[in-house]
């Protein structure tokens, strides 16, 4: 399954310029399974969470719906900053596979609307450890080169941007194995477009990578309503389908959602057992029997921490769990022995190798960042300009040594050791 080794975000609100892990031509170590980004308030936490929820946009709907939904491209663009916006994302398909290498710009056209500027999918060939990758995906607003199934450009150039000319000069020598693509639409990405053809299988693998994201906007209020009967597969975003994925788990997966509701419920202080009820009327209905009581509490009835949990470890219980899943600040609500569990939960689930997700979290609770090791920890600054840094903690030795010796990231980030560090 599909990994992101590294990822760099540029002109995107307070993320100037930030670099996580590796790319093709920054040297570093590949991000862990469990990454977690710290920092104080306004140093671009959430930024950094809404940066792969924009991008998901782009890919359901399009780039201008994706900026109307967060004010506008102006809105978006980091302040004083006359360049496009851009993504790069470095990640392998396979563990036996070479990297592939994303990246996409945006900026306004002649009209002042948002459209993608440019668009690039590279990797280098089997074999190949050094130089520049080749590219089987060039895309310059509305003109575009791709090549068929797993073949390569024979040459390549550094260039961030792909440029018309670029396009032009390719299409003119008529490469073998090569497609031209006029994308009538500068408002959607090229890998949705072309990503729908089977004959492109690595664009095609990119595309469903993207949409399996799961970025939780999980909110209680939402988890307590009583949808229409009906099993869905796996939890949506806001976990207002949470019944509908029990009955889903309950009907295809017996003996797994038995055992599952039992293991669930052991990690819930006070639950005994979890059910969904069909209702007369056609309904779901949510049930959590608390030891101690012979009625079931409903899920409107239960705090929002017991519903939180309960949706992220349902979540960890997919029986095809998502291959990227994003969650910003799971503390909130939460009392702190239940967050230690929420943390071992999430560690268990990406050293489990049936798995394969990776989880990505934003938080400011240090009961969390404990559970982390240095590596797996990004600590968020504000420059001197009002942009945001980021480094690793485990890029100091001092604090590698410190959590070596037994003294929790947590407390250290707590006392804010971090910060007085000069990483």
């Amino acid at each position: 399954m599909a990994k992101i080794l590294g990822f760099r975000i540029q002109n995107f609100r307070v993320l100037r310029d930030v670099t996580m892990g590796r790319l093709w031509n920054v040297r570093g170590t590949d991000l862990t399974p469990m990454t977690a980004v710290i920092g104080k308030n306004g140093t671009g936490k959430s930024t950094f969470f809404d940066a792969f929820g924009f991008l998901a946009d782009c890919l359901k709907t399009d780039v201008e719906e994706a900026f109307d939904k967060r004010g506008g491209f102006k809105r978006v663009v980091s302040q004083g900053v006359r360049d496009s916006i851009r993504f790069e994302i470095y990640y392998r398909e396979e563990h036996n596979t070479q990297p592939i290498t994303y990246e996409v710009a945006f900026d306004l056209d002649e009209d002042t609307r948002p459209y993608v500027k440019s668009e690039r999918l590279r990797q280098r060939r089997s074999g190949q450890s050094r130089g520049i990758p080749f590219s089987f995906l060039m895309r310059a607003k509305s003109k575009g080169i791709v090549w068929k199934g797993n073949h390569l450009l024979t040459t390549e150039t550094e260039s961030d941007l792909v440029t018309s000319q670029e396009i032009e000069r390719l299409v003119a020598k008529e490469l073998p194995e090569t497609e031209l693509v006029d994308l009538a639409n500068t408002r959607k990405l090229g890998i949705t477009i072309i990503g729908a053809l089977k004959r492109h299988p690595r664009i095609l693998a990119f595309r469903e990578f993207i949409e399996n994201w799961y970025l939780s906007y999980f909110t209680p209020d939402a988890a307590r309503g009583l949808p229409l009967a009906g099993p869905q597969k796996h939890l949506n975003t806001h976990g207002d389908n949470i019944g509908n994925v029990v009955q889903f788990m309950k009907r295809n997966h017996p003996k797994q959602f038995e055992k599952i509701l039992i293991d669930i419920a052991g990690k819930i202080p006070g639950i005994n057992k979890i059910d969904a009820t069909i209702m007369i009327d056609g309904r779901l209905l949510l049930q959590f029997n608390d030891k101690g009581f012979n009625d079931p509490f409903l899920a409107g009835q239960v705090s929002d921490g017991t519903l939180k949990v309960f949706a992220y470890l349902l979540l960890l219980a997919d029986p095809s769990p998502p291959p990227f899943i994003c969650i910003e600040e799971p503390e909130n609500g939460l009392y702190h022995k239940l967050l230690e569990i929420l943390a071992r939960q999430f560690r268990e689930h990406v050293a489990n190798k049936r798995n394969k997700s990776q989880i990505f979290i934003t938080t400011h609770q240090p009961y969390f960042v404990d559970a982390l090791e240095p590596k797996e920890v990004w600590i968020l600054d504000k420059g001197a300009d009002g942009f945001s840094t980021i480094r690793r903690a485990s890029e100091n030795p001092v604090v590698q040594g410190l959590v070596d010796e037994g003294l929790p990231l947590g407390s250290l980030w707590y006392s804010d050791y971090l910060e007085r560090l000069d990483l």
